[in-house]
């Protein structure tokens, strides 16, 4: 910062709102001169001076200390400045280099709402959202219920926490943290150790209604295992297959970057290796309509295996949802069965 200001006075003169290095030459009962070097002598007064008293009264002359210029000649001829408008420049400047460096930061959290936690930095208001804290401090609440979330976040109030800055902008005064990024570098470390298809043993120490997260490894890792993955059949409610603290197997689908997925339905036999056996193109079966898409309508045939009767068998989806109504059986054709993509056709044959 120094070397960049000096380089700026040598290129041009100086300009309102610039920020200066000077030496303390002269200290009075309500003002600080400093010598400003080549563009003259400033002055630190008036109510610039009665901000940042507390923090001038233990310099002495021959100290160093930066400030912004507030006007460029006072009647008495000095450069008028403002130590508090500097600090919170160079506070924006050293938070912005922290950044670059991805420095990690210990923050005391000052508050809680329902978005995530508050705390402040080099005295500047910052924000800690739910979704960058890490694994461990994840708030773990079924339904995503809001004031439960903001309950569980109160527990961290007073707390020390090491964090990274995840973005700031000091013209909309605003500073994001990031909790989880702080401990990337040691996970993507730690995950060498793992690859795609090993089955490793965990504890379940969270339920959403997404998906459940598993702890593993001794080493404080964590993944998720996505509702679509804990097993075959259709699920609704993640807890009618799993409970925080069971303790489970799981196979790793996906590691990408600090992100681990897992599957428990992957450790199951695939009903789909049996369905060729059973049904066949041409078969007529009967089927529980379970929702509508864009495509069509899915149809459960067992509770591990669902068919899709396509769209176009409707025309519009106006006619599919006169014909067919969610949570009804019907009779339906299977035009065609794709066991190795989990794929079965199927066309509306009558009312059941």
């Amino acid at each position: 910062m120094k070397e960049l200001l000096e380089k700026e006075n040598l290129m041009r003169p100086p300009r309102i709102g610039e920020l200066v290095e000077g030496k303390i030459i002269g200290k009075a009962r309500s003002a600080v001169y400093l010598d400003l070097g080549m563009i003259g002598t400033g002055i630190i007064y008036g109510k610039e001076f009665q901000g940042a008293k507390d923090r001038l009264k233990d310099l002495k002359n021959g100290d160093n200390i930066f400030a912004k210029i507030i006007d460029l000649e006072n009647e008495e001829g000095y450069i008028e400045l403002s130590v508090s408008g500097a600090t919170t420049e160079l506070s924006w400047a050293s938070l912005q280099q922290k950044k670059e460096e991805g420095e990690t930061i210990s923050v005391k959290i000052l508050g809680a709402n329902k978005g995530g936690l508050t705390t402040e930095i080099s005295g500047i208001p910052a924000f800690l959202p739910v979704s960058q804290l890490s694994p461990a401090n994840y708030p773990r609440v079924e339904g995503a219920d809001k004031s439960k979330i903001l309950k569980e976040l109160q527990k961290f109030i007073g707390k020390e926490m090491g964090i990274k800055i995840f973005d700031l902008n000091p013209r909309e005064e605003k500073l994001i943290l990031s909790e989880k990024a702080s401990g990337v570098e040691k996970i993507k470390e730690i995950l060498k150790n793992y690859k795609v298809g090993d089955v490793i043993e965990g504890e379940i120490t969270g339920v959403t209604d997404f998906g459940a997260f598993i702890k593993f490894g001794g080493e404080n890792l964590e993944g998720l295992i996505h509702i679509s993955e804990l097993d075959w059949k259709i699920i609704e409610d993640p807890t009618e297959i799993i409970k925080i603290g069971d303790k489970v197997q799981a196979k790793i689908i996906d590691i990408s970057n600090d992100k681990i997925s897992l599957s428990l339905k992957a450790l199951k036999n695939d009903p789909w290796q049996k369905v060729e056996k059973k049904y066949k193109k041409g078969d007529v079966i009967s089927g529980k309509v379970t929702k509508f898409n864009p495509f069509g309508a899915f149809v459960q045939i067992t509770p591990e295996i669902q068919g899709l009767c396509h769209i176009s068998e409707f025309e519009t989806k106006t006619k599919m949802e006169e014909n067919l109504k969610v949570g009804k059986k019907y009779d339906f054709q299977i035009l065609e069965i794709r066991s190795e993509e989990h794929r079965m056709s199927l066309k509306l044959v009558s009312d059941k």
